[in-house]
């Protein structure tokens, strides 16, 4: 009953952040339908990421691997995947309770954006 309890304010908790961004895209214009990879260091260890993007614009991630646990810091990179692809950039709101996992999301997104 505790982890549900737990597990439901998380959910709750995480709904309710709020994720901003200035507008403006920073990613380089890639070709069509090119995927990238890039890496950084989670909470709990490194996070692998796959980039999808066509024209410009991020159409898909994909976490590779990952050693952050499923329920804090994976539904915090759950968030942020479709926060990242909404906006076209890695340029967003860590995700508060998930900072480190957040922060290292976000690194090894922008590792894999910028290769070219």
């Amino acid at each position: 009953m505790k982890h549900f309890f737990f597990l439901l304010l998380l959910i709750s908790f995480l709904s309710s952040c709020a994720v901003f961004n200035s507008g403006k895209s920073a990613l380089p214009i890639h070709d069509q339908n090119e995927v990238f990879e890039g890496s950084s260091q989670g909470y709990k260890g490194l996070i692998d990421v796959q980039v999808h993007m066509n024209a410009g614009s991020i159409t898909e991630i994909i976490v590779i691997n990952s050693e952050e646990d499923r329920f804090v810091g994976g539904t915090a990179i759950e968030s942020l995947i479709d926060t990242v692809i909404e906006h076209n950039s890695a340029d967003v709101d860590v995700i508060t309770g998930a900072t480190v996992t957040s922060k290292g999301f976000l690194e090894a997104v922008n590792n894999a954006i910028l290769k070219k």
